[in-house]
């Protein structure tokens, strides 16, 4: 039985909403995040039958192995490892995952390190210090079950001799205030460290590897999930060179690191593991979960509640505000066409980005919906929620927004001006004091959900006339 249950939002918004929408909004959010619930997804993927493993068609005769460890690192992987105890109890050995500050479970017998997200700390070195020290002692009757979702990247960190986690550090937050996308992001992390990239891998050889995957990126890209840890890496040290370049972050860039990068593009440090490579002929990569099984969930109960749903897209990319421009005008254009009474969802998800220019705080999702509802300003009958799946957006305690047509004007009449806070990248700061003012919650404050398959917008058009 879960020890555990899975968590509903239930946000100021959910408790006392400003209208049947933003409840219609909230219900479609949690059926979202419900269909990804990294416990279900584990306990889904793994069946144990007479001592046997199976998992994603491939069976593992677990009283052939001495011994069973469960590692990972993710914002989702407790409760991934919370399924994997009560599948395998007394069977696992020991193990220990590293999750954000905030989202731990409550374990038996697998450990957990919290470490810092998105730029990565010194809690997160010393927690993967420890996973790869117990991976390193696993041989051929040694199973590693490794457990990755999203936020890996930064919290399974080990920088590559000869660079510092300080000069990671101002890689990491470089890149993101640059707009970097994910991709492009884990091209260079990958190359300045001794566990992505497929390294980890590399160094539970011999042991035989299961690594199930609960999925942030467009695509389901192994090699980009997590900076792949397990699987083989398409990009190379000259890719991680093309990307500071194309943000012109060279002369940024601490002088060692792009010294290290420029021997590596030479040949003369070791590139990331290649298809091919023997350390990968007993890994198994299996993806549990992502934003595709999001939107069917968030489908089905739109459709529940009267809306006639629409996925658009489960790729959405690029700067948050174009974004919002683009679906803020698909909205409109579907309210058009509607006929009187007619109920429609649109749904999206992904991950944007944004290119900091101005001093405020925000987070994608916050910058989203107010770019958005400035598109859609004084139109009636339009509604957008847009959050991060793992209740998280940018270095905020909001998860994202919830606006409508009447946003931007409502914020106006009070001396708060929408398009003054977009300019200065303060969107947190915008419905942080339309809420203050006005007593209502523009603002998604969930909490940390357990889950993260990228983020999601729901569109809700009702045409009355």
């Amino acid at each position: 039985m879960e020890r555990t249950p899975r968590r509903v939002i239930r946000t100021e918004a959910d408790i006392d909403s400003r209208s049947t929408q933003n409840r219609n909004l909230i219900d479609i959010f949690n059926a979202a995040l419900a269909a990804v619930d990294p416990y279900h997804a584990v306990s889904s993927a793994m069946k144990i039958e007479n001592s046997r493993l199976h998992v994603a068609g491939a069976a593992y005769d677990l009283d052939a192995f001495n011994r069973i460890i469960v590692v990972g690192a993710g914002k989702a992987t407790a409760r991934m490892a919370l399924a994997a105890e009560d599948a395998l109890g007394s069977r696992i050995s020991e193990g220990l995952i590293i999750v954000k500050e905030g989202h731990t479970s409550l374990l038996r017998t697998i450990k957990q390190a919290e470490a810092s997200h998105p730029v990565p700390n010194e809690a997160g070195v010393e927690g993967t210090k420890r996973v790869l020290d117990m991976v390193r002692l696993a041989d051929e009757k040694t199973l590693v079950i490794c457990l990755l979702s999203g936020g890996a990247s930064a919290l399974l960190v080990a920088p590559v001799n000869g660079v510092t986690l300080a000069e990671k550090q101002e890689v990491t937050t470089l890149l993101l205030k640059a707009g970097a996308s994910i991709n492009e992001l884990n091209a260079v992390r990958k190359h300045l460290s001794a566990v992505k990239g497929g390294r980890f891998a590399k160094t539970g050889c011999p042991a035989q590897i299961v690594t199930m995957i609960l999925s942030d990126v467009i695509g389901d890209k192994l090699d980009v999930i997590a900076s792949g840890p397990t699987a083989r890496d398409s990009t190379t040290f000259a890719d991680a060179v093309s990307v500071i370049g194309k943000y012109g972050l060279k002369e940024k860039m601490p002088a060692r690191l792009m010294a290290f990068l420029a021997r590596g593009v030479d040949g003369q440090e070791p590139e990331t593991v290649k298809s091919g490579d023997s350390c990968l002929h007993k890994t198994r990569n299996v993806i549990i979960g992502g934003i595709t099984q999001a939107l069917s969930a968030a489908s089905e109960k739109a459709r529940q509640l009267g809306f006639v749903p629409e996925v658009l897209t489960g790729e959405l990319e690029g700067e948050a505000r174009d974004a919002a421009r683009f679906l803020a005008q698909t909205a409109l254009r579907a309210r058009e066409l509607a006929r009187q009474g007619e109920r429609r969802c649109l749904l999206s998800g992904g991950e944007t980005t944004v290119t900091v220019k101005g001093i405020g705080r925000g987070g994608r999702n916050q910058e989203f919906a107010l770019a958005f509802a400035l598109e859609i300003d004084g139109v009636d009958g339009i509604a957008m929620l847009s959050a991060g799946t793992d209740g998280t957006d940018g270095p905020t305690d909001a998860a994202g927004a919830v606006v409508d047509g009447s946003t931007a004007q409502q914020a106006r009449s009070l001396g708060v001006h929408p398009e003054t806070y977009l300019g200065n990248n303060d969107s947190y700061t915008f419905f942080n004091k339309l809420d203050a003012l006005t007593g209502e919650h523009h603002h998604l404050i969930t909490g940390p959900t357990g889950t993260n398959v990228m983020d999601i917008q729901i569109m809700l058009i009702e045409r009355s006339g």
